[in-house]
């Protein structure tokens, strides 16, 4: 049989590490086995802003690269190798109950995608993506770098999407986002 160099330890054996695991169940019931501290995307939402077309829409597709914005592209991590891009904004929007206030948007930050359909190519960071989606999962929002016809646009999509989560929102996200 055939050995995989990236199946084995620093050591040489050849027991696979575990680096990574996304489970949609809380994995932290107590029972301290498999998956303990990995983390849940189960309350994340990815909303596509796309100020060319003026609207937002939600796209779980986003969650594994796959939305219908992203599809078909192949991404670079330099934005002037895009030059004649459009503009999209994946906002990672995370839903949880707060204290005294009920379900509301928790956390909220919008990573930059630039996408020429033309040459199949897009503009995009991975780790700003990460960093943006952990950001969301602690309750933080990270918008204040998207431009104002974003932000309007995904503040009234948030707003009119589920009026009663809008309403237990804080009102930080509401200035931000200028709704």
């Amino acid at each position: 049989m055939k050995e995989f160099d990236q199946f084995k330890n620093k050591d040489g054996n050849d027991k696979k590490k575990n680096q990574f695991t996304i489970l949609k169940d809380d994995s932290t019931d107590g029972h301290g086995g498999y998956g303990v501290g990995s983390i849940s995307l189960e309350n994340m939402t990815p909303v596509i802003v796309d100020p060319n077309e003026g609207e937002a829409f939600i796209d779980m597709g986003a969650l594994h690269a796959r939305s219908k914005v992203e599809k078909r592209i192949k991404f670079l991590p330099n934005k002037e190798e895009v030059p004649n891009g459009l503009l999209y904004w994946i906002a990672w929007i995370t839903v949880d109950h707060r204290e005294g206030a009920g379900a509301g948007y928790y956390g909220v930050a919008a990573s930059e995608l630039r996408v020429d359909r033309s040459i199949k190519r897009g503009y995009k960071l991975m780790p700003e993506h990460v960093n943006h989606m952990d950001k969301s999962l602690k309750g933080k929002f990270a918008v204040d770098h998207m431009d104002e016809t974003s932000k309007k646009l995904l503040g009234e999509f948030l707003r009119d999407f589920k009026p009663e989560l809008w309403e237990n929102t804080s009102e930080e996200l509401k200035d931000a986002l200028g709704v």
